[in-house]
């Protein structure tokens, strides 16, 4: 597989590659034991489900998105929700490149389950309210994705409430952030115990 062209030397495999490598990827960082840095959009249920089962034998650092903006941002989404949730409605908007497949992003997932987390209980996720003939419900989330032209990656959280909104949002103007971000979490990899970490481990 294209993990075994990995030198034995690596001390931390970092992927960006596509969810259709997660088994090479994982089969080849158990058998070496070396921590790893998985950074790849677009994985089922499963293949998360794979990764966690994973991390219970190796380190691996796991995140949607490896920008350290975006990763305040879902902590400043979070406590917004604290303060505001009881009188805010809340939609997540998200804009990509037109070349992304999955939608909507691993980032917006991510806001997602950070905002669920902050409220403790389930809401519901709505993805296409087109379909949904009915006035909104206070107990739902909207998702929104935009593909276009060569956005690299913008998100943004809208709290409406009654004549106010606040909206928390990010734009990456480059691919270098995710890149930097990557490289940091490989360092902070570096001789750690077996389990899953995230970039919240990162920023504390």
């Amino acid at each position: 597989t294209a993990f075994e062209q990995v030198q034995e030397s690596a001390d931390v495999v970092v992927d960006f590659s596509h969810p259709s490598v997660l088994p090479s990827l994982l089969s080849y960082i158990e058998k070496n034991q070396l921590p790893a840095v998985l950074a790849t959009t677009g994985y089922s249920d499963e293949q998360t489900a794979q990764i966690k089962m994973a991390a219970e034998s190796n380190p691996i650092f796991f995140s949607f998105n490896m920008s350290l903006g975006i990763n305040l941002l879902i902590e400043l989404a979070k406590k917004a929700t604290c303060i505001l949730s009881d009188s805010f409605d809340i939609e997540i908007v998200e804009s990509h490149h037109n070349q992304k497949i999955d939608a909507p992003s691993g980032t917006a997932v991510m806001l997602a389950n950070g905002i669920q987390d902050a409220l403790n209980e389930d809401y519901d996720l709505v993805y296409e309210r087109h379909s949904r003939r009915q006035k909104r419900d206070k107990r739902e989330i909207g998702i929104h994705s935009i593909r276009g032209g060569t956005i690299v990656g913008e998100h943004s959280v809208i709290f409406a409430g009654h004549d106010e909104v606040l909206t928390l949002s990010h734009s990456a103007q480059s691919k270098e952030v995710f890149a930097t971000g990557a490289v940091r979490a490989a360092l902070y990899m570096v001789g750690r115990p077996a389990g899953l970490y995230a970039m919240s481990d990162l920023m504390k």
